[in-house]
């Protein structure tokens, strides 16, 4: 029988290399919801759609935690919204708020974290323009997402124009400095940790 030194190791003085990356993993996601949730607490109201710090949030996360991670901490966020848990925007929960005008953006938001990370993988949260750049792709995603939802609900009644500044045109300003934040911050960091 041949018995491994990690597991003779791990019987003796404790958890494995595996299970402390696992701990580690599980810690980092939920460090991640925890952020996603204040970001949607950092408010602007607006209707129908609030202006939030969570695109900053969930684009970060995406680059910062990269792809598996990134997206397991938005799809945990999504579902304890959906189960009820306060961590949405406003004061909405649940599956009626998700299926509101915020819905789309709300699943745009595991793409785009997807995105992000898998462009981190390539090195674009490395410099400054390569972070811009990730950070355009990962809010067209979100906008695809939310505007076609936006879209669904209200193009009969409202028009296309409507849609476009409710859905978009609000809140491009916002989204070009949570950019330029981005792009200067994440970089920063990397020079920093090496």
């Amino acid at each position: 029988m041949a018995i491994t030194m990690n597991k003779v190791l791990g019987e003796a003085f404790g958890p494995t290399e595996g299970a402390a990356r696992a701990v580690k993993d599980v810690m980092l996601v939920l460090a991640g919801i925890a952020v996603l949730t204040i970001a949607a607490k950092i408010r602007v109201p607006m209707w129908p759609v609030p202006i939030t710090m969570q695109t900053f949030a969930v684009l970060t996360l995406g680059a910062g935690l990269g792809l598996r991670l990134g997206l397991i901490s938005v799809l945990a966020y999504l579902a304890l919204g959906a189960l009820g848990l306060g961590v949405f925007t406003g004061e909405g929960t649940g599956l009626a708020y998700m299926a509101g005008p915020t819905g789309g953006y709300l699943v745009g938001f595991a793409f785009a974290a997807a995105a992000m990370g898998a462009l981190a993988r390539r090195g674009w949260d490395r410099s400054v323009t390569g972070m811009a750049g990730a950070m355009l792709v990962g809010t067209a995603i979100i906008y695809v997402f939310g505007l076609g939802w936006m879209a669904h609900l209200f193009l009969a009644d409202k028009g296309a124009a409507w849609v476009f500044q409710y859905g978009m045109g609000n809140f491009l300003v916002g989204d070009a400095l949570k950019l330029v934040l981005a792009a200067l911050v994440v970089p920063g960091l990397w020079k920093l940790a090496r």
